[in-house]
C-alpha cells in the first residue's frame, strides 16, 4: 500500500495522512509502527529489495554450474530492475539520499552491495570447484555486475519515458555478459 502511495506521488507529495487513508488506518497507528515518513519508506525499500534478494539468493543455492548460475542471476536481475517500480523507487532514493543518507545506505547495503557480496562468495566456491580462475572475486563480483547492468540505470533514471528491455534483449546482454566473463574468468 504505501509503496503504490510513494510510487504515484514521490516522497515529498506523499503524507503519513495519505498513506494512512489508503491503508485504512490511522495516522497514529503508522507513527506508532514508523517513527517517521522515512522510515516508512526506508521499510519500502527494505521490502522491495528483500523480494529480489530471495529471488537471487535462490540463484546462488542450486548446484549448477557456473555458466548457469551467471545467467539465471543476470536475467533475473535485469529483470527486476527494468521494471518500473524499481526505476521509480531508485529515482526516490537518488533525489532523498542527501537529506537522508541511511536511506542510501539502507538502500545500497541491502541490494547492490548484497549481490556482489553474494556473488564474489559464489565465485571462491566456484574457485575451489575448479571453475573460476580470477584472481580477485570480489572484482570479478563487479565487473560481471557491472556487464549485465550497463548502462541501464543511466537510461532509466534519466530518461522520462525509456525503453523497456524485452525477454529477448535481456537474454541477450546476459547471454554476451556471461561470455565474455566465462572467457576471461572460467
Amino acid at each position: 500500500m504505501a509503496e503504490r502511495v510513494f510510487l504515484m506521488r514521490g516522497f515529498g507529495a506523499t503524507t503519513m495522512q495519505v498513506v494512512a487513508a489508503e491503508a485504512g488506518a490511522s495516522k497514529e497507528t503508522l507513527y506508532r509502527h514508523f517513527g517517521s515518513k522515512g522510515d516508512l519508506f526506508a521499510e519500502v525499500v527494505g521490502n522491495r529489495a528483500r523480494l529480489l534478494r530471495e529471488k537471487l539468493d535462490a540463484d546462488f543455492d542450486r548446484p549448477h554450474a557456473m555458466a548457469e548460475v551467471l545467467r539465471d542471476l543476470g536475467t533475473n536481475l535485469l529483470t527486476h530492475m527494468s521494471g518500473p517500480e524499481v526505476m521509480c523507487l531508485l529515482r526516490i532514493v537518488i533525489s532523498e539520499a542527501p537529506r537522508d543518507p541511511d536511506l542510501g545506505r539502507i538502500f545500497f547495503a541491502s541490494g547492490p552491495e548484497r549481490t556482489r557480496k553474494r556473488l564474489a562468495e559464489y565465485l571462491e566456491a566456484a574457485r575451489a570447484r575448479g571453475e573460476f580462475h580470477g584472481r580477485s572475486a570480489a572484482l570479478a563480483a563487479n565487473i560481471f555486475l557491472a556487464a549485465v547492468v550497463g548502462s541501464l540505470h543511466m537510461v532509466n533514471l534519466t530518461l522520462h519515458d525509456p525503453p523497456v528491455l524485452t525477454p529477448a534483449e535481456i537474454r541477450e546482454r546476459v547471454d554476451e555478459a556471461v561470455a565474455m566473463f566465462l572467457n576471461y574468468y572460467g
